[in-house]
C-alpha cells in the first residue's frame, strides 16, 4: 500500500514537472522571434550610459546568436516561475495542515513578489546608477565597447543578488516563526547583520562603492521590514513542535 502512494506521488511530481517545463517551452517559443529586441532592451541601461554611437561587441563565432537566446531563456523562466510556484504548492499542500497551509502560500507569494522587486530595482536603479558613475570617472582616453557576454553574466549575477537579497524579510519571519530565534534575539545582532550586509555587497556586486551601497543598504531596511513583518507571525507553538516530532518517530 505504502509502495503504490509512493509511486503515485512520483507520478504527481513527474506531471507538474511536466506541466511546468511545457509552460517554459511555450513562453520560449513565443520569446525566441523577439530575442535580439529583449537583448538590446537588457542593454539599454549600459547604452545610454556610454558615449553616443558606442557599441557592444561579440567575441565569439556564435555568441550573437546564443546570447540573444539565454536573455529569451531568462525572461521565460522569470515569467512562468509564478505557474512552476503554483505547481510546486499543488504537490506540497494536501500533505499540510490548515494552519500551515494558510502561512505557506502566502510566503510564496511574497517570495516570489520580493524577489520580481529586487529584479526590477536592480535594473531600474542600480544599473543607470552604477553605469553613469563608472562612464564619469573612467578615462576620457579609453574607448569603451563591453562584450555581450560578459555583459549578459553581469547581469544575472546582478539579478541573482539583488533578488536574494529582497528575500530577507522572508528568512526573518520564517526564522521567528520557526522558534530558531527571536525577534529580541535578531534585534540584538542588528549590527552583526549590517557588518554582514556590506560583506556580502562587496563580495558580489563590482569593486566599486556605489553598487556596493546600493545592495547594502537596501538589505539592511528589508532586515528592519523583516523585523516588523515577523511580530504578525507568531512562534509556531510548541504543542505543533512536539507532535511533529513525534509524527516522524
Amino acid at each position: 500500500m505504502s509502495e503504490d502512494t509512493f509511486i503515485s506521488h512520483l507520478v504527481e511530481l513527474r506531471d507538474r514537472l511536466l506541466r511546468a517545463l511545457a509552460a517554459f517551452g511555450v513562453v520560449l517559443l513565443v520569446l525566441v522571434p523577439f530575442a535580439s529586441e529583449l537583448y538590446d532592451l537588457m542593454a539599454s541601461p549600459m547604452m545610454r550610459a556610454l558615449p553616443e554611437g558606442s557599441k557592444m561587441i561579440a567575441t565569439g563565432v556564435i555568441t550573437p546568436f546564443l546570447v540573444p537566446i539565454k536573455v529569451a531563456m531568462m525572461l521565460a523562466f522569470v515569467v512562468t516561475l509564478p505557474y512552476t510556484l503554483y505547481q510546486a504548492w499543488s504537490f506540497v499542500a494536501p500533505g499540510l495542515y490548515q494552519h500551515e497551509k494558510q502561512l505557506v502560500l502566502p510566503l510564496v507569494v511574497a517570495s516570489t513578489l520580493l524577489f520580481l522587486v529586487g529584479i526590477a530595482f536592480c535594473y531600474f536603479f542600480v544599473f543607470n546608477t552604477v553605469f553613469h558613475f563608472i562612464h564619469q570617472i573612467a578615462p576620457k582616453s579609453i574607448s569603451v565597447a563591453p562584450d555581450i557576454e560578459n555583459y549578459l553574466n553581469f547581469v544575472l549575477t546582478m539579478f541573482l543578488a539583488f533578488g536574494l537579497t529582497f528575500e530577507t524579510p522572508i528568512v526573518v519571519v520564517m526564522l521567528t516563526r520557526m522558534g530558531i530565534v527571536t525577534i529580541e534575539q535578531l534585534r540584538e545582532a542588528r549590527s552583526y547583520f549590517i557588518v554582514g550586509a556590506f560583506v556580502v555587497a562587496a563580495v558580489v556586486t563590482p569593486p566599486d562603492v556605489v553598487s556596493q551601497l546600493l545592495l547594502a543598504i537596501p538589505m539592511c531596511l528589508l532586515f528592519e521590514l523583516g523585523l516588523v513583518a515577523a511580530r504578525f507571525v507568531p512562534p509556531r507553538p510548541r504543542a505543533e513542535e512536539s507532535g511533529a516530532a513525534s509524527g516522524g518517530t
